[in-house]
This record gives structure tokens, C-alpha cells and sequence, in this order.
């Protein structure tokens, strides 16, 4: 499991920057597609919104990586 910590002063960070972020995907448009296509787990469901704003405590699954989003 990864830990993915909010910048000091965020509530959230969206979930397409989020997977390039912790690098489980190069490019904003690779992160555009796995979403699209439905292989990314937000809290154990599929969420196909790349926009989809991730808080503290959330976890997102993608290849067999899980990352939490922390304060």
C-alpha cells in the first residue's frame, strides 16, 4: 500500500491527477482511459469520473497498487 499525502491547505485531489501523481500511470491521458475504462477502485468500487474528488481516508486501487489518501 502507498501513502498519498493532501498538500498542506487541500481538502482533496482529483483522482486522474492522483494516479499520475504517485506514478501508476505516465500521462494525464493514460489516467484518462484505465478511469474510463473501469479498472480504477475508489473505496472498493469502480469509478469511471476522473474528476472524482478524493479526500482523507479514501483509498483507490488500480494494478494491483492501493493507495491512501491522508492528510
Amino acid at each position: 500500500m502507498m501513502d498519498f499525502q493532501l498538500r498542506q491547505g487541500e481538502d482533496f485531489i482529483r483522482l486522474g491527477q492522483l494516479l499520475k501523481a504517485v506514478r501508476l500511470v505516465d500521462e494525464g491521458s493514460d489516467a484518462k482511459y484505465v478511469i474510463a475504462q473501469g479498472q480504477v477502485l475508489v473505496n472498493g468500487e469502480v469509478c469511471t469520473m476522473r474528476g472524482k474528488k478524493l479526500h482523507d481516508g479514501e483509498t483507490v486501487e488500480y494494478n494491483g497498487e492501493t493507495v491512501h489518501v491522508h492528510q
